[in-house]
């Protein structure tokens, strides 16, 4: 939460232009957007033709449910106290209470929304003030990025208990390989065919030499499952060897990290339908609409840290009237496709903040020759 606050005042408050501030916002926005309904659309698309729901026997749905049906009672109580109405994540993301939203990482959207105000207000106050501001929020960032590089270098070794701890975990794992192969196609098909198409056309850079210089940021990613945890790398990378402008960086990759999810938005889409076809349930070209939809909102919403997409996941299986207790059919492999999903979403941002400065490059303003009357 500090590192997003604090990244993020700097990115908008180092803009310096209200008017640079809304044009780049809109098109973050709408590439988010856009990005996220692709990924759903992809998911919903392949699970529909693999459809890896059918061939799960009652045995392994008898053991899946008795194994995890703890855990999923869990996570259900978890997206209890998110669910209220449709409109609700918009008034939710109005914090009551700062101090209170930066205590509770479920409520990230609330951060960026303060973290977005307090940069434009730095913009509208005098500039020797503003200065003090930015000043100080650059060396907080400074600090949090290098105290979160620490801290990740021990994270390789939790991850590595956390799956070992899984037990039975090759037994639980084989008869939903079709799932998992799904997922993971849809994920490759994001990285290797939509995001290139995306790229090529905002950066001199190959995709190739992308993924070279972005190597050590999709790794952490795959590591710790969190992309804000790799938010530091991710910048670093980004800006001091894809040659994204501080200001694009700034601001686009907090807020990505926040809100964009494609790779949790295609699996959510892709667990939801195999979760129905699993209990036998035949979902309408309404209620697959419905998933696009919600799968798309619920990931913006999930958390960038390990897991949040499978509390957000039980708002998309409301959505379309699918129990909530089948997360407990997917919860084996879990661990493992969150480190995929992490990875996509990641190289989302990255790509992401590539985009939008290839375009703010393409629309500065014109400047004529002053000799040329």
């Amino acid at each position: 939460v500090p590192l997003v606050l604090a990244s993020l005042i700097l990115g908008v408050a180092n803009l310096k232009d209200m008017t640079k501030l809304a044009r780049m916002g809109g098109r973050t926005f709408l590439l988010f957007l856009c990005t996220a309904f692709i990924a759903t659309s992809l998911g919903l698309l392949l699970v529909n033709i693999t459809q890896p729901g059918k061939r799960l026997s009652e045995q392994t749905k008898s053991e899946l449910m008795t194994l995890y049906s703890p855990a999923a009672e869990k996570a259900m109580g978890k997206a209890a106290a998110i669910k209220e109405s449709p409109l609700q994540p918009l008034v939710d993301i109005v914090p009551d209470n700062i101090f209170g939203a930066m205590s509770d990482n479920a409520r990230m959207a609330q951060v960026v929304l303060f973290a977005l105000l307090f940069g434009i207000a730095i913009i509208k106050i005098e500039p020797s003030k503003g200065d003090v501001l930015i000043g100080f929020f650059d060396a907080v960032n400074d600090v949090l990025i290098k105290l979160v590089t620490i801290i990740m270098q021990a994270a390789p070794f939790g991850v590595f208990a956390l799956i070992a701890a899984i037990p039975k975990l090759d037994e639980l794992i084989s008869p939903l390989l079709i799932y998992i192969g799904t997922v993971i196609l849809g994920l490759l098909i994001m990285l290797l065919v939509i995001y290139p198409m995306v790229f090529m056309h905002f950066s001199k850079i190959k995709y190739g030499q992308f993924f070279k210089q972005m190597r050590p940021a999709l790794l952490l990613a795959f590591t710790t499952s969190s992309s804000s945890a790799t938010l530091p790398v991710t910048m670093e990378r980004v800006e001091n060897h894809l040659g994204v402008p501080k200001d694009v960086t700034g601001f686009v990759l907090p807020l990505g990290t926040t809100i964009n999810m494609d790779g949790t938005a295609l699996y959510q889409a892709v667990a939801a339908v195999f979760m129905a076809q699993a209990l036998g349930l035949e979902l309408s070209i309404l209620q697959m609409a419905l998933i696009v939809v919600t799968a798309t909102i619920a990931a913006a919403g999930a958390a960038g840290i390990p897991g949040a997409g499978m509390i957000t996941l039980i708002i998309v299986l409301d959505a379309v009237h699918v129990p909530a207790e089948a997360i407990a059919l997917i919860m084996a492999p879990d661990r493992i496709l969150d480190m995929c999903r992490t990875v996509v979403n990641v190289a989302g941002d990255a790509v992401a903040a590539v985009v939008i400065a290839g375009a703010e490059e393409k629309s500065k303003p014109v400047i004529l020759n002053p000799e040329i009357k």
